[in-house]
């Protein structure tokens, strides 16, 4: 059993910051890529940022320079530190992460959390 478990999110004024944790637990062999993507109501899941498992990131363009993705690997977490956040930044948080659990053989499997929500207003 492996799983994605969030926690940070919350209401915040705009300019503000926030972090956002997400902790795989279980089974774990390895973990590949983690990342963060976020769902705003009527609208689509978006990439938020990546990060590798040789620290690579990638950023949507909408957060680069205001948001920082890192990964603690001896801790099996990944963090979003959130600054300067915008309205438009309000939105559903999920955690991603490529895993390969003891169990699977070598398989890598795609893991989501449970999401964690951000509002930004004043």
């Amino acid at each position: 059993q492996v799983q994605l478990v969030e926690s940070g999110g919350g209401l915040v004024q705009p300019g503000g910051s926030l972090r956002l944790s997400c902790a795989a637990t279980g089974n774990i062999f390895s973990i590949n890529a983690m990342g963060w993507y976020r769902q705003a109501p009527g609208k689509e899941r978006e990439l938020v940022a990546l990060i590798t498992s040789g620290d690579s990131t990638n950023y949507a363009d909408s957060v680069k320079g205001r948001f920082t993705i890192s990964r603690d690997n001896a801790k099996n977490t990944v963090y979003l530190q959130m600054n300067s956040l915008k309205p438009e930044d309000t939105a559903d948080y999920y955690c991603n992460a490529v895993i390969v659990p003891y169990f699977s053989g070598g398989r890598s499997i795609d893991y989501w959390g449970q999401g964690t929500q951000v509002t930004v207003s004043s």
